[in-house]
């Protein structure tokens, strides 16, 4: 899943934050802005009127925490949506509409994701969402979407459950748990050589479904599972998970959950001596976590779903544009989020364009969208198959290292 001064998935400095107001009334969006309801978010636009007008108006809706301890990341992802839509909304304008964002906060609470959903749906001028970052929301807030036959492309969501519960609204550029955790067991023993580990998980549909790959492929490859525990996420003391680990020792400790516990346990760790290596997942891949972990962070390995785009002289480029116009640190689902937007809107102009030019139905959009093959992006190439999976995502790997996080490479 699942930013930084230089995180997980970039190496150049990432970072992202966004205001955010509370809950409010009213499911219906103005050509300039109106609140949406239960997040109290706003369709953010660029005043467009005149000939906008004429096709009227569209909204592409973003779900991702955009406030608590995840919106670091939750706000990676709508800010790389926001910059697609932004570069596009000309475009849309001199074929006579106003496209708008429309971001929602989802808090990382399946409950608010849900809800979100349904105002969305009820929302007929909104025909795609950017999200989520959490598979333990996106898969509830699913069911939603399919009723209302409303396109979703993930950036972040690994969960294998997502897609492969039959809907056809349902798509995700990144790679599943099921490629995410083998490759990082196999880049363990391989690479790091690891003979041992103690596996704990946060108990979400993210965190578990990741360190139960893990296992899986550890115990396939004869690495012996010393302990495998889950913790509530949320606490800041883990002393009773990591005086197990103490005493059990292991060559590492592998940790499927997000940053804001996962820098706490490494940091109690170290305090009581561990001396092992510390990985995890994507939900690692963020600047706070060099902020709780402190010196603790220092050698921790991570898997992540989306590469550096900074790897390249063009890539590079891009990412100075994107921190002028957005006046923010690039972040690893920054990418992701800009490409999933990208998608959508790709969906939308062909829908468009077969619909003579007229505004299309959410049926043609997501028609359009599922269809999506070698479509290249900034970072990633995607080609949906049928249950919406990307047939060209990838898993690769970073280390924090001088306190940002830095590229290592594909995991093979």
């Amino acid at each position: 899943m699942k930013k930084r001064t230089q995180l997980g998935v970039l190496s150049a400095a990432f970072l992202a934050s966004m205001a955010l107001s509370g809950c409010a009334g009213g499911n219906t969006a103005s050509s300039g802005n109106s609140t949406s309801g239960s997040s109290g978010t706003t369709a953010q636009s660029s005043g467009t009127s005149g000939e906008a007008q004429a096709g009227g108006k569209i909204l592409i809706a973003t779900q991702s925490p955009l406030s608590g301890s995840q919106s670091s990341l939750g706000d990676a992802i709508k800010s790389g949506a926001e910059y697609a839509l932004k570069q596009q909304q000309e475009e849309f304008k001199k074929m006579g509409f106003d496209l708008q964002l429309f971001p929602q906060d989802d808090q990382a609470d399946p409950k608010m994701g849900v809800s979100n959903a349904e105002m969305l749906v009820s929302n007929p001028d909104v025909l795609g969402v950017v999200g989520h970052l959490n598979t333990g929301v996106a898969i509830p807030s699913s069911v939603k979407y399919e009723e209302g036959k409303l396109v979703m492309v993930s950036p972040a969501n690994t969960g294998v459950k997502l897609t492969e519960e039959g809907k056809k609204t349902v798509h995700r550029i990144c790679a599943r748990d099921d490629a995410q955790g083998p490759k990082a067991a196999i880049y363990a023993k391989s690479k790091l050589n690891v003979k041992n580990a103690f596996l704990i998980h946060d108990k979400t549909a993210y965190g578990q479904g990741l360190a139960d790959q893990v296992k899986a492929q550890f115990e396939k490859d004869g690495v012996q599972v010393l302990g495998y525990e889950g913790i509530t996420s949320g606490e800041k003391d883990f002393s009773a998970v990591v005086n197990q680990v103490i005493a059990k020792n292991p060559d590492m400790i592998f940790f499927g959950g997000l940053y804001p516990d996962g820098g706490i346990i490494i940091k109690q760790a170290r305090e009581k001596g561990y001396k092992g290596v510390f990985m995890g997942g994507d939900g690692l891949d963020s600047s706070d976590m060099v902020k709780i972990a402190g010196d603790a962070a220092e050698g921790v390995y991570f898997t992540s779903i989306a590469g550096d785009v900074t790897q390249t002289e063009e890539g590079k480029k891009w990412a100075e544009e994107y921190k002028k116009t957005m006046n923010k640190p690039l972040e690893t689902f920054s990418v992701y989020g800009y490409d999933s937007m990208s998608v959508i809107l790709n969906g939308l102009k062909e829908a468009i364009k077969a619909n003579g030019g007229k505004k299309p139905t959410r049926e043609q959009v997501l028609d359009a969208v599922h269809k999506t093959k070698d479509f290249q992006g900034q970072f990633t190439k995607v080609s949906f198959d049928d249950k919406g999976d990307n047939q060209f995502a990838d898993v690769f790997i970073y280390k924090y290292s001088g306190g940002k996080s830095v590229f290592i490479g594909k995991a093979e």
